[in-house]
């Protein structure tokens, strides 16, 4: 006599009544080590944002580490050695020819140049300071947005984020080096005539003041010597010694690049958080000059985009790498070159605190705001890269 118990029905042993045994509900609750596994993963994947996060926590909670007089001693350890890292890594990495295309993309630099130092200067003079000025933002703040308008792109920022996002790193280095030479020349002729100092850059007038700005000039003509010129020579130099190794050892030379950022990162937050340049302004008023900022590079990377990543101005929109080039040479601004030459052509000036607060806001956020966007515009580059193109790495 057959026992229906002993029988079960068609498909019974697949949908079990005790959900606690269900095999299906397994597989719906992965378990903690798989979570945990997933999550480092997810670390592992946005390493330079969370490097990012962490630079800036260390910076707020031991700001006096990595400031100017500092036990870091940054404007030795980051102004000359870590850029100089930045830009020899780069030239070990980029072939020649690569390089000589870069000098010959004549329509990509004058884009860059045309919109950094002509394009941002008058938007930011006639459009942004008036509004913000009748809005109720403090006069020297605004006049300090004028005169961040009137600065060249860095020579290590852009270059790191541009090649850490797959761009052209080779037009990013010509343009961050021939921005600020060209700069030099430019800024302090902008600065003169843009900014509305109240008659502070009067004092400038006279052989001492061309003294000055010629003392500056060869300073920071030096500095691009040192800095940039040589490490990359070198590089350049060491590069049919060590290629075969490079491509057989493949070492981080990009991961190495990212991680002297975040060593740039830190040590501007800790002269942000020391407070040193802006102890006199109100935080009211220093919060939305910050906000102001942001904005203010959110609109300039939208504009570069639009402009050589779509077909709404250009018949034919740039090569990926070249968009990603750019958006932060063209958006990003010099702090290494604006203060000297700030200092110069506003000398005594007893709102100088305020007039150069913009600027120490800009180069801090530009470098976040950079490290944030990297994986998202890399990504893009990625799906819009063309067959035959520039190889996203």
């Amino acid at each position: 006599m057959a026992t229906p118990a002993l029988t079960p029905r068609r498909g019974a042993y697949l949908e079990p009544k005790d959900e606690d045994d269900s095999p299906r509900s397994s597989t719906h609750a992965p378990s903690p080590a798989m979570a945990l596994k997933h999550f480092l993963a997810v670390l592992r994947k946005n390493w330079m944002l969370v490097g990012v996060v962490l630079s800036i926590a260390g910076a707020r909670a031991a700001p006096a580490v990595g400031a100017r007089d500092g036990p870091l001693y940054p404007d030795i350890t980051v102004k000359y050695l870590a850029v100089a890292l930045i830009f020899f890594l780069s030239g070990l990495g980029l072939r020649p020819r690569q390089l000589a295309g870069a000098v010959a993309n004549v329509p990509l630099h004058s884009l860059i140049q045309g919109f950094t130092l002509v394009a941002v200067p008058m938007f930011v003079r006639y459009l942004v300071a008036p509004f913000l000025y009748r809005a109720g933002l403090d006069r020297w703040l605004c006049e300090g947005l004028v005169a961040v308008a009137c600065l060249p792109p860095p020579v290590s920022s852009a270059v790191i984020l541009t090649k850490a996002a797959g761009g052209n790193e080779a037009a990013a280095i010509f343009n961050s080096a021939f921005g600020s030479l060209l700069g030099v020349l430019v800024t302090p002729i902008e600065l003169v005539a843009l900014v509305d100092a109240g008659g502070a850059s009067s004092n400038t007038t006279g052989a001492g003041a061309s003294d000055a700005m010629l003392a500056t000039l060869g300073r920071v003509f030096r500095q691009l010597f040192v800095t940039v010129v040589i490490p990359l020579f070198c590089g350049q130099v060491a590069r049919p010694r060590l290629e075969a190794w490079l491509d057989r050892a493949k070492p981080p030379l990009s991961e190495i690049g990212q991680a002297t950022l975040l060593l740039i990162i830190f040590t501007t937050f800790c002269d942000t958080f020391s407070g040193k340049s802006v102890e006199s302004s109100r935080r009211g008023a220093l919060a939305v000059t910050g906000f102001v900022v942001l904005s203010l590079q959110l609109v300039f990377l939208g504009a570069v985009f639009i402009l050589t990543a779509t077909t709404k101005i250009l018949r034919r929109p740039l090569p990926p790498g070249d968009v990603i080039c750019a958006l932060f040479c063209a958006s990003h601004k010099s702090l290494t070159l604006g203060i000297p030459v700030m200092k110069i052509v506003f000398p005594d000036h007893p709102r100088f605190g305020l007039l150069s607060a913009p600027l120490l806001m800009y180069h801090p956020i530009q470098i976040v705001l950079g490290g944030v966007l990297v994986p998202s515009v890399r990504a893009w580059a990625r799906r819009h890269a063309e067959p035959a193109g520039a190889e996203i790495v």
